[in-house]
């Protein structure tokens, strides 16, 4: 665990969860992929542990920690199980973040204390059919009628949004028009809502035990004070949880990272072939030396961006760069490894094979890796 000055605290953070990952998530992280069931015992666990609390302050029932140590918790995770850390990941930067970012002072006192505790959790709703990349394109409306909104549309790949503990997902929705364009808000609908559906869960390449579902939603009406922010406010709003989200995703994505590459030196050292070790070989010494280059300055990328975020300073593009760098690490690693592994990486029981399936995601998810490209080109002055 190569972490670059950390505090005492975070390194105890950090071992803790690390111990928490390898003693009761990894055991797990078979089942639960094969199943594709989310363990609700380990997520309570992990509410107990205090992280769906870490970035956020006491007086909301937080650990009055910060982006950083959220971070760190999420890579212990993701290094074992990607599942459960996009669980923890999205829970927190797109269930509870939003609220606390932008909700009212009430809404913040109904919300916030059971979603900080683990104790229920909730869904961002922002991708739909024709609206992915292109977050502008969103055609799901919310029209207001008296003292209630009234929402149509529908919403995909939405993450936490149909567990046994779901409270609630914030959509993105047109609430009218403003200078010739559309006004996009953010509106609260409670889990249960008339009208909403959660619909069947995806058969996805990974990501197996992560609770996604599609949303549809027919006249459903939730009262007017369940506004998110500012009216018209809905996509720039969203646009600073993106970039926030983008470290989170690599710091995940490193974990992965380094899971693949401590898998695939074990079984290097174990694995024989022709009567020496197969890590005797120099081939494989070079493949293992690529995959810690790449840990190295995917969790470089990801510290920077977290801390320029913590310190209140600009951070977008370094969160881009972080994103782009340690989701290519993941993929690569994952590949890596499972060429280390040979026909045992194809096989789904060891963990190496699961990083495979799972990592495609990390480059597509929370804005594409051609998204953080123009992200960084627009830096550049040069798109």
């Amino acid at each position: 665990m190569d972490h670059f000055d950390l505090s005492d605290d975070e390194q105890q953070l950090a071992q803790m969860v690390r111990d928490f990952a390898d003693q009761v998530v990894a055991p797990r992280a078979y089942e639960a992929d094969r199943t594709k069931t989310l363990p609700m015992d380990v997520v309570a666990q992990m509410g107990e542990l205090g992280l769906f609390g870490l970035p956020f302050p006491e007086e909301h029932g937080g650990q009055g920690g910060d982006y950083f140590a959220l971070c760190l918790a999420i890579e212990a995770l993701g290094r074992v199980d990607q599942s459960i850390a996009i669980t923890l990941e999205a829970g927190v930067s797109l269930g509870a973040m939003p609220v606390y970012r932008f909700g009212t002072e009430q809404q913040k006192r109904e919300l916030l204390p059971s979603l900080l505790a683990g104790e229920a959790l909730a869904g961002f709703g922002l991708t739909e059919p024709e609206a992915g990349s292109d977050a502008g394109a969103t055609r799901t409306t919310a029209r207001l009628d008296g003292d209630e909104w009234v929402v149509n549309g529908s919403k995909q790949f939405i993450t936490n949004s149909g567990t046994d503990i779901t409270r609630f997902v914030t959509v993105t929705a047109v609430t009218g028009e403003r200078d010739g364009r559309k006004e996009i808000s953010t509106i609260i609908v409670p889990t249960g809502t008339p009208g909403f559906t959660v619909e069947p869960g995806y058969d996805k390449v990974g990501w197996h035990a992560s609770d996604t579902h599609p949303l549809t939603f027919q006249d459903a009406r939730v009262p007017a004070s369940n506004l998110l922010g500012e009216r018209g406010r809905g996509f720039a709003n969203f646009l600073h949880i993106l970039d926030e989200g983008r470290i989170a995703i690599a710091a995940l994505s490193t974990g992965a990272a380094e899971g693949c590459l401590e898998a695939a030196v074990d079984y290097a050292g174990k694995r024989t072939v022709f009567g020496e070790p197969l890590s005797s070989r120099q081939g494989i010494q070079f493949t293992l030396a690529r995959m810690q280059l790449r840990v190295h300055n995917a969790r470089l990328a990801w510290h920077h961006a977290a801390r320029l975020r913590d310190a209140g300073r600009p951070f977008k593009t370094e969160a881009a760069i972080a994103k782009l760098t340690a989701s290519d690490a993941a993929m690569d690693n994952a590949r890596d490894a499972t060429q280390i592994f040979g026909g045992n990486g194809f096989m789904n029981e060891y963990a190496v094979a699961r990083h495979y399936r799972d990592s495609k995601i990390l480059e597509i998810g929370e804005g594409t890796n051609e998204v953080q490209l123009l992200v960084i080109a627009r830096a550049l002055g040069v798109a």
